[in-house]
């Protein structure tokens, strides 16, 4: 089955920049639409963005518009989450996630679509 590992977490000052990359395994990431989610504690998961396996279809949660960008190398079987101008309330765990798709152009925030999760990796946003 579909293994997916998050790198990429830390500590960053507001305003600053970090990437995030997701590796999957077993799979070839051609099979999956993809998307990142975040949880803060005490909070509900979240989806972040999403990416179809074209990679020409993708979408953003309001609160990270403009400041986001999620990607694909699908040659690589990675998938990557730029985030830049970061704030505060983007300190969260964030986790990679996989959902079978046969159309290429699909894409979906639900996370009850997604079908393979990675461990996550930590973002603190902190002065």
């Amino acid at each position: 089955q579909l293994q997916l590992v998050e790198s990429g977490g830390g500590l960053v000052q507001p305003g600053g920049s970090l990437r995030l990359s997701c590796a999957a395994s077993g799979f070839g990431l051609d099979y999956f639409a993809s998307g990142w989610f975040r949880q803060a504690p005490g909070k509900a998961r979240e989806g972040v963005s999403t990416i179809s396996i074209s990679g020409g279809s993708t979408d953003y949660a309001d609160s990270v518009k403009g400041r986001f960008t999620i990607s694909r190398d699908n040659a690589k079987n990675t998938v990557y989450l730029q985030m830049n101008s970061l704030k505060p309330e983007d300190s969260a765990v964030y986790y990679c996630a996989a959902a079978w798709a046969f159309d290429r152009s699909w894409y979906s925030l639900n996370l009850s679509d997604y079908n393979y999760w990675g461990q996550g990796t930590q973002v603190t946003v902190s002065s």
